[in-house]
């Protein structure tokens, strides 16, 4: 497939090298020409070379040259016929194809994001104007928010009626529920997936609304977040940051990147004038995030959330990205539950502090495990030592691990030697556990995946009675089917969710309603928690392996195994199963980290 020619020369004639370039690092003139750091292999002193009369440009370090297409192809990691796209949206030129079904194709695409730009118009406009929108309005007021980061953001009402945007956009049903915007109910009409919230249009790096963010009031029910599906053609939360459009320029300038939790985060700081926070879509940090931060230049990330938090990706996978993509990552300095949003509030020099203050993740991993414990005594420094090794031992570098067991050394009195053969103890075992899970993964992949009863009728029950989804969590499922199945419920009710659902998760819902629920509520919430506290129980077990014999650690797993035996115990033996249900199910919640080894 191809694009017309004279419409190929045209965006080549229109697009602004110069200004395109900008975007992704610092530009300078330097005589006739421009100079930068190329953004393409992320050097630290200015090689790229721009002529902004012939449109070209020329890497001295790297030898890339080449001109505005072959600049967007390189940095979008699109084809030819993308990165014309890319560059004929910027300029506003309506290209023409060579291949008609493939130019309806793409031009479909463009379809659904021109629905949820209009989608994001739609909500700015009821929140601004609405009389529905009135409760919104102040809560924003009570946040701080004036009229000014209303607009910056296009914060938004969704009306709490079930098709007030699709009667609005008036888009064929099909673009309604590809873009993502809504579902088709059981009698082929619209429904919208977002009512009665605060919206946050998340756009992509180039400005393009992609999907949104959706807050509930204080008062409000359901969750209190909910992101637009991943079903949506034109929304992959694996490869969106919000808000990295609105602060590209200064994550070029200053040449970092801070990642935040929550879309109030992001911007919170935006309020205390640190414009180059971005914060992932309700998903763990990505390879894919961190590649698309070093297309603008960022050389530094700087977390801005609990390092222990499901926002972030396992340790070894900062360290694995910290060589792969030449950056550095550091953690904010902030008070131990607090977020970014109430420091702005409260104190925004403070929060400026707490970024200009940030310690490498290292760093701060091995000074909080040291900070916790006491080391008054020969056997309190050892237990603190014991758990600063194992931290550090999760780097893959010997050179980055050795100077922190000498300062670990140091704080402790422990020998060196003797954290150096502690710290290749654990290395062996954490690789043994890597390789285990790895082995695990291959065959969880091949097999079918088993029935759950206790699981099922867990569904079912809230299929009967929603209500009692709220004491669950999807966590609790312990496959993807069941998870996509639970959470659906939840967010769309059981007409929504069989619509929107892949046809795995939709038959498992319709079987579930079909077989209709007669149980005793009381024996399915125990046969929920016995068989998720057996499935932790085990990933526990395997846990410990990663410890020494006299590692605090390991001390306290055991306690935490033996625990949850006797509890265990009692539920089979049926004492006090409702209080042993009431007390396990939200600790089991909390606990999924054994369940995903």
């Amino acid at each position: 497939m191809g694009i017309h020619e004279d419409d190929i020369a045209k965006v080549r004639v229109s697009a602004d090298l110069v200004a395109i370039i900008g975007e992704h690092t610092t530009i300078k003139r330097s005589g006739r020409s421009w100079m930068a750091r190329c953004p393409l292999h992320g050097e630290r002193t200015p090689s790229l070379s721009v002529s902004a009369e012939k449109g070209v440009y020329h890497c001295f370090g790297c030898g890339r040259s080449g001109d505005a297409i072959t600049f967007v192809q390189e940095m979008e990691k699109v084809d030819f016929v993308g990165a014309v796209e890319s560059l004929a949206a910027r300029c506003g030129i309506r290209l023409r194809y060579t291949d008609m079904d493939e130019g309806k194709k793409r031009g479909r695409k463009s379809d659904l994001l021109e629905a949820v730009a209009k989608a994001a118009d739609f909500y700015h406009q009821r929140l601004l104007n609405a009389t529905d929108a009135g409760a919104a309005r102040g809560y924003l007021r009570s946040r701080g928010y004036d009229r000014d980061v209303v607009a910056k953001y296009k914060l938004g009402w969704a009306p709490d009626r079930p098709n007030a945007l699709a009667e609005h956009l008036k888009i064929t049903r099909d673009d309604f529920r590809d873009s993502g915007l809504g579902y088709l109910n059981s009698q082929g009409w619209p429904i919208d997936a977002f009512r009665a919230r605060v919206m946050f249009p998340i756009a992509d790096e180039r400005g393009r609304f992609s999907g949104f963010g959706g807050r509930v009031l204080p008062d409000g029910e359901g969750p209190k977040y909910k992101n637009s599906s991943g079903r949506a053609l034109v929304y992959d939360k694996s490869r969106l940051l919000y808000g990295l459009y609105t602060h590209r320029a200064g994550i070029v300038n200053e040449g970092e990147a801070i990642i935040c939790e929550g879309y109030t985060d992001v911007i919170g700081f935006g309020r205390a004038n640190i414009l180059r926070a971005v914060a992932t879509c309700g998903t763990a940090l990505t390879e894919e995030h961190i590649q698309l931060l070093k297309r603008f230049s960022a050389d530094r990330l700087v977390l801005a959330f609990d390092t222990d938090s499901a926002g972030l990706a396992a340790a070894e996978r900062v360290y694995e990205w910290e060589q792969k993509f030449e950056l550095d990552v550091y953690v904010a300095d902030l008070a131990e539950g607090v977020d970014p949003d109430q420091v702005a509030r409260q104190d925004p020099t403070e929060l400026a502090r707490a970024v200009q203050e940030a310690k490498p993740y290292m760093r701060f991993r091995m000074e909080r495990a040291l900070a916790r414990k006491d080391l008054s005594s020969p056997e309190a420094r050892a237990r603190a030592a014991q758990n600063a090794v194992l931290v550090v031992s999760e780097h893959p570098n010997e050179l980055v691990r050795d100077p922190y067991l000498l300062e670990i050394s140091d704080r402790c009195r422990v020998e060196i030697a003797t954290l150096r053969s502690l710290s290749a103890g654990f290395r062996s075992a954490v690789t043994t556990e890597q390789r285990a899970t790895v082995r695990v993964a291959d065959d969880a992949r091949v097999a079918d995946e088993p029935a759950v009863p206790a699981e099922d009728e867990a569904i079912r029950l809230v299929i009967d009675r929603p209500e009692f989804g709220a004491k669950l969590h999807t966590n609790l499922f312990g496959n993807g089917v069941r998870q996509e199945a639970f959470q659906a419920l939840q967010d769309h009710g059981f007409a929504g969710a069989v619509e929107i659902c892949s046809e795995p998760a939709a038959a498992l819902l319709r079987k579930l309603a079909v077989d209709g629920f007669d149980a005793d509520v009381d024996d399915v919430m125990a046969g929920l928690v016995r068989a998720v506290a057996r499935r932790t129980l085990d990933g526990m077990v395997r846990g410990l392996r990663l410890y020494s014999d006299s590692d605090l650690g390991r001390v306290e797993l055991s306690a935490a195994l033996r625990w949850l035996q006797l509890e265990l115990e009692k539920l089979d033996m049926g004492v006090q199963r409702q209080n042993v249900t009431e007390v396990l199910l939200p600790w089991l919640i909390q606990q999924v980290q054994w369940r995903t080894r």
